[in-house]
């Protein structure tokens, strides 16, 4: 995805609740620049970043940075190619993804926990899943991974049907998560902070799955029957 000055001009007049309920990932960008994307979310970001005294090209930079990720990915066929796309538009994006998707989860669950809405436990759940990704990439990156880059041998089949084994375990976290957020539809109350929180578990849902379909039906039918 490129981005012209037009891009630039729409983060500019968008307001932070509108990015930050439609970008996942913005809501760390303004945790860190300290700008109140909920209960002040209805300010422009050029308001909030001329109000702050930040750079409006910094921060338009670092949303430009992961709206580039927001898109589906191209789908390479060689093996090289394949992996890279792997660890760079899945590993790398749900490792800087999902911490911040746990923290929002903790917030909702704390400040709104007298709502019947509220989707309690969905911390944990997302907790668990970072835990579970982070050892699944691992284990690719240190073992599969090297394996494939060599051409493969003939012990490949055995890591290979253990990462398989994981996805259906990561399909059953996917499961739990489209039922504890109701298939990622907030309660028509819920503040900026939920919606983030439900933009970006159904972000997070969508590149989990086209992780485990480019890995299942591309990646891996070139080493295995």
């Amino acid at each position: 995805m490129s981005f012209t000055s037009e891009t630039r001009t729409r983060f500019k007049d968008r307001t932070l609740g509108d990015i930050a309920g439609s970008l996942p990932g913005a809501t760390a960008v303004f945790r860190r620049s300290k700008l109140d994307f909920c209960c002040g979310g209805q300010v422009t970001l050029l308001e909030a970043a001329t109000a702050k005294g930040l750079s409006l090209a910094d921060l338009e930079a670092e949303l430009e940075a992961i709206a580039a990720t927001s898109g589906p990915a191209p789908q390479p066929h060689t093996t090289e190619n394949l992996i890279d796309l792997i660890e760079t538009r899945y590993h790398a994006v749900h490792r800087r993804e999902l911490p911040e998707l746990v923290r929002l989860a903790k917030r909702v669950e704390a400040v709104h926990k007298g709502n019947p809405a509220v989707p309690q436990g969905l911390s944990d759940l997302l907790a668990r899943m970072l835990e579970e990704l982070e050892s699944h990439m691992q284990k690719e990156e240190e073992i599969l991974f090297p394996m494939m880059r060599r051409g493969g041998s003939a012990m490949i089949d055995e890591p290979i049907a253990m990462m398989m084994a994981e996805h259906e375990e990561h399909g059953a976290h996917l499961r739990a998560l489209e039922a504890i957020t109701n298939n990622f539809e907030p309660p028509a109350e819920a503040c900026t902070t939920w919606r983030a929180l439900y933009s970006g578990a159904r972000k997070l849902a969508d590149d989990l799955v086209e992780h485990i379909h480019t890995e299942n039906n591309i990646l891996f039918p070139q080493f295995v029957a």
